[in-house]
């Protein structure tokens, strides 16, 4: 056996448990969810080939403006985690030095030590009726009552945005702390304005970072159950709450399928065209 076979050889070995990993846990399911989808009832135990799933979706309005609830606030959630994660994180990779920069970083990673519920139930301490801030406002004379700061969609972006700005930050700094100090003061010297310099140098050269991040914090808004469920209520509208209600409380499993195939479908096309409009290759913002 030859030197490059050996190779080979290994890396195949290397790559084994991860290969094995992403097809019983990643692809043999979604193979799964699809067959499951295109099922039909035709008797008692008995299935045959149907889009029927799919026809309910398209008929029924409540699925189909959940649906499209969930994609616009996942994008408005990604696009308000991103405002507020660039500054924290070009203060963290070019102004912050030494143990300042390590401590903000962990400063980032605390709330993520404690698991998701938690950190939720944590903003229901805080919002409800007789929470912590409807309590200070009434201390402070600014509300005369009790204030319910619950079941809103500006609390649900809030506990979106809180749950993933650490997936925005970190990439953002990755991609900042490549950037040459040198051109930035070029900039100025030639007489550039800062907003000019954050659109034709800083934003240009971070976008890997900015696109990996948006893509992660797009997947998990709108993957998300927990948050959506806990701080919009019965209201909330999230699609996954469907899915888990086709699932667990219907027994519909077909139609459960046929929905979290159609939110993968809409992941898949919204990160194909964000990678399209800001001219991104998939390769290059998953090595970032």
């Amino acid at each position: 056996m030859t030197g490059s076979s050996q190779q080979r050889w290994m890396l195949g070995l290397l790559l084994a448990p991860a290969l094995l990993w992403l097809f019983g846990l990643v692809i043999l399911p979604h193979i799964e969810l699809l067959v499951l989808s295109l099922q039909g009832r035709v008797g008692p135990g008995e299935y045959a080939f149907s889009t029927e799933q799919y026809q309910t979706f398209i008929d029924e309005p409540l699925y189909w403006n959940t649906f499209v609830r969930t994609a616009t606030m996942s994008v408005l959630a990604t696009l308000l985690t991103f405002l507020l994660a660039f500054p924290a994180a070009w203060y963290i990779a070019k102004v912050a030095r030494g143990r300042s920069k390590t401590v903000l970083l962990v400063l980032c990673l605390l709330p993520f030590w404690v698991s998701e519920m938690v950190r939720t139930l944590g903003w229901l301490i805080l919002l409800r009726e007789t929470g912590v801030i409807s309590s200070v406002l009434q201390a402070t004379g600014l509300a005369s009552q009790p204030v319910e700061l619950l079941y809103h969609d500006a609390t649900i972006l809030v506990g979106l945005v809180y749950a993933s700005l650490l997936f925005m930050v970190i990439p953002l700094v990755n991609s900042l702390e490549s950037l040459d100090d040198s051109l930035i003061e070029a900039a100025y010297d030639l007489g550039g304005s800062t907003v000019n310099i954050v659109r034709r140098i800083v934003i240009p050269h971070a976008a890997p970072g900015i696109a990996a991040g948006s893509i992660v914090v797009f997947m998990l808004c709108l993957g998300n159950y927990l948050t959506p469920t806990l701080l919009g209520g019965k209201n909330s509208l999230w699609f996954t709450e469907q899915i888990y209600t086709q699932f667990i409380t219907r027994f519909n499993w077909n139609q459960g399928a046929a929905f979290g195939f159609l939110l993968l479908f809409l992941s898949t096309a919204l990160v194909w065209a964000g990678l399209k409009i800001t001219g991104q290759r998939f390769g290059a913002v998953m090595n970032r």
